[in-house]
């Protein structure tokens, strides 16, 4: 910035004016990208220097100029300056008492300058010339560039609201609107609520202290929400858009290395059929002649061949003759293996039939034995009681042959004791 201090320093001397020494010290201590002269006085030549400075200037982002007392003359030269600025996007110009001379000036300035985003005017008097401010309103709706404005404290009539309304059907880029402590009323706040419709950028108007009806602010905010709504949707449809942007760049410059490198590898390709080429051109003469070196072989071995196919076909004739015995044979083999399973069918099945009656057989001749061993055990059981029937007959037989040759000894006896000789 010491450029733009010692251009400030030629400027006045060319014109006669002495440069103003707070000025120069800000000047001096001016921050990188802004430039802040709030409460300095600013004299006519000061702003006109000045205003030739930032018709040309590229460097200054913001300027604030509040409280700096400006003249009517004053702040149109630093406007007509500003008017071509190309850099400065935030304007501060609260409390400098603008009228009717700076509203028109202000209402060029927003049709002509194209890049300021934000503009503070609190504290002025934009509202009470309202042919000035219409002017001012003009300028507003031609602006393309301008995101923020502070009218706040501006004497701005129902007139001046409606002047205001037009500005807004027109403008498409006005994001955020300060009305606050003016004189609006309800016939301004209709204006304001009845163009908003037809604005779909503007997402933040504050209308406080203006004796607005609550109905209508609470219009006004709905339509404010409407628009915030909008707003947050187009951002992010324009950061996927700024997404999708950066991947089919990105998608270009890939498409773009790998067509250079498809190039490349096509050149090397090429060079390479090329040397392939001019190899394989040798590599043919050289092969003609090992052809034209074999074609005398393969005369020859023609005529070996012509000898081969002549045994070859009395081989085929041998090949058929002993197919056909091959195809008897096979059937006689089949015909046997049928008799033979025929054969084996009848053997099973009489083989079946002797297991069968056997069984049977079998089963007659258990239950036969069963038969003949309860008969046994029958037997056996009446010998076991005829045995001991005999054996009590015996007993019986005993006891009374006992019994009996007891007696005819006591008979004996008896006779001995009754003959002679006894007596």
């Amino acid at each position: 910035m010491e450029e733009f201090r010692r251009s400030y320093n030629r400027l006045c001397e060319e014109s006669g004016a002495e440069p103003q020494e707070a000025v120069l010290q800000q000047l001096h201590q001016l921050p990188k990208g802004g430039l802040d002269l709030t409460t300095q006085s600013l004299t006519v030549e000061t702003c006109r220097a000045l205003g030739k400075l930032l018709h040309k200037e590229t460097l200054l982002k913001e300027l604030v100029l509040s409280d700096c007392m400006l003249s009517e003359e004053g702040s149109t030269l630093l406007f007509q300056g500003l008017c071509a600025n190309t850099s400065v996007q935030h304007l501060d110009l609260k409390g400098n008492n603008l009228r009717a001379t700076g509203a028109e000036a202000l209402g060029k300035l927003l049709r002509q300058n194209k890049s300021i985003q934000s503009l503070t005017l609190e504290w002025n008097n934009l509202g009470t010339w309202e042919d000035a401010f219409a002017t001012f309103c003009g300028g507003l709706a031609a602006n393309s560039a301008l995101r923020q404005l502070d009218l706040r404290n501006n004497q701005i009539s129902h007139k001046g609201a409606e002047e205001l309304a037009l500005a807004l059907k027109g403008n498409t880029t006005l994001q955020q609107l300060d009305l606050r402590w003016n004189n609006i009323g309800l016939l301004g706040g209709r204006a304001l609520v009845n163009c908003l419709p037809s604005n779909r950028t503007l997402w933040k108007l504050d209308l406080a202290g203006n004796n607005i009806p609550g109905d209508i602010l609470r219009a006004v905010e709905q339509a404010m929400d409407h628009n915030q709504d909008r707003l947050t949707a187009f951002r992010e449809n324009q950061a996927r858009t700024k997404i999708l942007s950066k991947e089919v760049q990105h998608l270009q410059e890939e498409k773009s290395k790998q067509f250079l490198d498809l190039m490349e590898t096509i050149d090397k390709q090429r060079e390479e059929m090329a040397r392939d080429s001019r190899a394989s051109a040798v590599r043919v003469g050289q092969l003609q002649e090992a052809l034209n070196e074999r074609q005398s072989i393969i005369n020859a071995l023609k005529a070996k061949l012509q000898m081969t196919e002549a045994a070859l076909a009395l081989s085929e004739q041998k090949v058929r003759d002993l197919g056909e015995l091959l195809v008897a044979g096979d059937q006689e083999r089949q015909s046997l293996s049928q008799r033979h399973e025929k054969e084996r069918k009848l053997e099973r099945q009489e083989a079946a039939d002797r297991e069968s009656k056997l069984l049977r057989d079998l089963s007659a001749a258990s239950e036969k034995n069963l038969l003949l061993r309860s008969q046994v055990d029958e037997l056996e059981r009446k010998a076991r009681s005829q045995q001991e029937q005999l054996f009590l007959t015996k007993q019986e037989l005993t006891n009374t042959s006992a019994e009996l040759k007891i007696r005819a000894i006591q008979a004996e006896g008896g006779s001995y004791d009754s003959s002679p000789g006894g007596e």
